[in-house]
């Protein structure tokens, strides 16, 4: 027997727009792809937390029970600062440490209160 669908509330213009913004602006879409990878937001809330040097975020998050590769750090890190959310300061010539840029924060903040609503 077929399962009648329920009747969808039709999408009001500017919540497409909207939408359609995030998907297509070049900034918000490379944020939303930024956003969708392995452990960007464990990354980003590292760096709020000033441990953007990988050997106190692997403290850190050893503490809590979980995992994270130093590949995986660098390498998020590296697209986090890409998209002008942290800056990278060098240690030596082949570590850096990274610190939360002001639009970083922004969107830390923002990633928070999302969490404390769901």
């Amino acid at each position: 027997m077929p399962r009648n669908r329920p009747e969808l509330e039709k999408v009001s213009a500017e919540a497409e727009a909207t939408v359609t913004n995030i998907l297509t602006d070049p900034k918000l879409s490379a944020v939303k792809r930024l956003l969708e990878k392995d452990h960007a937001i464990d990354c980003l809330f590292l760096l709020h937390l000033n441990r953007g040097k990988w050997k106190e975020a692997k403290t850190y998050m050893r503490q809590l029970g979980l995992t994270l590769s130093d590949g995986t750090f660098r390498a998020r890190m590296i697209e986090i600062e890409h998209n002008n959310l942290a800056e990278s300061h060098p240690i030596d010539p082949l570590k850096k440490y990274y610190t939360i840029t002001e639009k970083g924060e922004k969107l830390v903040q923002l990633l928070i209160h999302l969490f404390k609503k769901l």
